[in-house]
């Protein structure tokens, strides 16, 4: 069945059937299925959905519960379906073949058979080449000899169907399926036109299957590119940083101020996933012109589906797909930021919206993720000398939200680190917010690193422990000096952790009443602040303004987790800010040294 939507291209008619894609596309899939199939026109109504969404639609309401609706759907709708279903990389499935064929046939088999003979002859030769063995009787054999396992329906042509090897079975396979499929796409084919039937049999047994499968994937490769599915190696080029300051040397969207007309269906769905309202929605609902707007959906669909591709996704239902839109949406928003702000104190969505109707969208969202690759090259090349790194500690040193923000950082694509706030421990960027947070902790991490390596306190004896962070080491290292100056000089870096009642008389000396509770001394952060200028040879000004914030929030997380307890409950295992030796501490020392 041909696209009929393109034979009737009216502006009225494609209007009130968007409108109606829109409205069926809100509904639960039982009373989708029931508003299409009670339509006054469903095939064309079918046919003026998008590939993707007609796909995702299927989806939701069950292939199996969809025939009627596939029965009705384009020869470009079903190709589409069979190019995301059937393949695996760069081979075909063949238990999805099985299946979807099996589909096909009972939703409209006569049209499967013209359809395979017309536009997909290269591929149902090799489908009956990979799973039938063909035998052509001389007028003057018996027909005995093939035995019971061939079938023929002319008496010339025998045809056994191949077991499936053990070595290639999969759990996916169905034997009787694939029996069942095959005959009765055979016994089609040849009541349908047996010269035509004669004739696919004998070119099916003599391809080359290795090419003719090479060939399927190329042709399928071509059509999922005009959509935004590339190849990996291509889809990769949408994480290719691009700074914002070399935009300008990109091709405009739209050159001359033209803009290319289609008859095609615009995606919905891919747009209709955007939920939350940021720069790049809101420079959307600035477009004036509809013409523009249809056509940035539809790039924008381009974009979701490459970002799909080059990362390996599997996408079959629109709730997936929200995932690869967010990730879009949040890169695209960063890019906006950057690109207005580089002229503009804070980002108007007027100026955002020339910028989406200029410039293409894969551009946009390179600049924006270009600044996330930005920050994980930063780190990348601090951690190559970094004072942690030489001394064999782990990212678990840094503490919780340390290892989870340089975790982020450090993998090929980097991800904000959202500790469950919304429900994920990890996510993509969606705000140069996010992106300015992360890199005030990795500034931060950074400063402490350098303050600890003019510290010059060796922990390697303690470096496998992952309980040993940079908290507990610089505090304990600090309390063991206060509580015997004498007994340390400052060029003594052995690290050695505080005794049970070593704590004990620090924990009494540390607190004072104000404000209705106990607060940690002034003198005791003076203490703490005289040490780290004494170790590192720094003056008190110059570590608080490196690293006074932080250095502070020691002693308020010590506040808030201490200024409870009464000094005759202290127990190591609940003491996590100062490292002190008790049973278990001893026995892993005992053990690394």
């Amino acid at each position: 069945m041909t696209d009929i939507l393109t034979q009737n291209p009216s502006n009225r008619e494609m209007e009130r059937l968007k409108q109606e894609r829109v409205e069926i596309l809100s509904l639960p899939p039982e009373s989708a299925l029931n508003r299409i199939l009670n339509s006054s026109q469903p095939v064309i109504l079918i046919h003026s959905f998008s590939d993707e969404d007609f796909y995702f639609l299927i989806r939701e309401i069950g292939v199996e519960d969809s025939l009627e609706l596939l029965s009705m759907a384009s020869d470009r709708q079903w190709e589409f379906i069979l190019d995301v279903e059937l393949w695996k990389k760069d081979r075909i499935r063949q238990s999805t073949a099985v299946h979807w064929i099996d589909l096909i046939l009972k939703a409209d088999p006569n049209r499967l058979l013209r359809w395979s003979l017309n536009e997909k002859t290269e591929f149902i030769e090799w489908f009956l080449f990979k799973n039938i063995e063909i035998k052509i009787r001389e007028h003057d054999q018996d027909p005995g000899i093939f035995g019971d396992e061939y079938i023929t329906f002319d008496d010339i042509y025998y045809i056994r169907i191949i077991p499936i090897s053990e070595e290639l079975r999969s759990e996916e396979d169905d034997d009787a399926l694939r029996k069942e499929t095959l005959t009765r796409l055979l016994t089609r084919l040849a009541n349908f036109d047996h010269l035509q039937y004669q004739k696919l049999l004998l070119e099916a047994s003599h391809i080359l299957p290795a090419e003719s499968e090479e060939e399927l994937f190329r042709l399928r490769n071509v059509r999922m590119a005009e959509k935004g599915f590339f190849p990996f190696d291509e889809a990769m080029q949408i994480y290719s940083p691009l700074k914002s300051e070399d935009l300008k040397n990109v091709s405009l969207k739209y050159p001359g101020g033209t803009r290319p007309d289609s008859m095609l269906p615009v995606p919905l769905s891919h747009i209709r996933a955007l939920q939350e309202e940021n720069l790049f929605t809101r420079s959307l609902e600035k477009i004036p012109t509809q013409e523009v707007l249809i056509q940035i959906q539809t790039e924008f669909a381009s974009l979701c589906n490459q970002i799909i591709s080059a990362d390996m996704k599997t996408i079959r239902h629109r709730a997936e797909l929200k995932g690869i839109v967010k990730k879009a949406c949040g890169y695209l928003t960063i890019g906006l930021e950057q690109l207005d702000t580089r002229a503009h104190k804070n980002p108007d969505p007027n100026r955002t919206a020339a910028l989406v109707s200029r410039y293409p969208l894969s551009d946009i969202f390179r600049v924006g993720f270009g600044e996330a690759m930005a920050l994980k090259w930063q780190a990348e090349r601090w951690r190559t000398s970094a004072w942690f790194q030489k001394h064999g500690l782990g990212l678990t040193f840094w503490g919780e939200n340390g290892l989870g923000v340089l975790g982020g950082l450090f993998i090929k694509k980097p991800l904000f680190f959202d500790n469950h706030k919304t429900g994920v421990l990890y996510r993509d960027f969606t705000s140069v917010d996010e992106l300015a947070q992360t890199k005030q902790m990795l500034e931060d991490i950074i400063r402490i690193d350098h303050l600890l390596s003019l510290v010059n306190i060796d922990p390697s004896a303690y470096s496998a422990l992952d309980f040993f962070t940079f908290k507990n080491f610089i505090l304990t290292s600090w309390a063991k000096n206060h509580l015997n100056p004498n007994a340390r000089s400052t060029g003594e870096n052995r690290f050695v952790p505080l005794e049970l009642d070593e704590f004990h008389e620090l924990f009494l000396g540390m607190w004072e009443m104000k404000d209705g509770g106990r607060r940690v001394r002034k003198e005791i952060k003076e203490s703490f602040l005289t040490w780290l200028a004494n170790r590192t040879g720094l003056s008190s000004k110059e570590i608080l303004t490196g690293v006074g914030y932080t250095l502070e929030a020691l002693f308020n997380e010590a506040e808030s987790e201490y200024q409870e307890v009464s000094a005759d409950d202290l127990d190591p295992r609940f003491i996590h800010l100062f490292l002190i030796r008790g049973k278990h501490l001893s026995e892993t020392a005992d053990c690394m040294q």
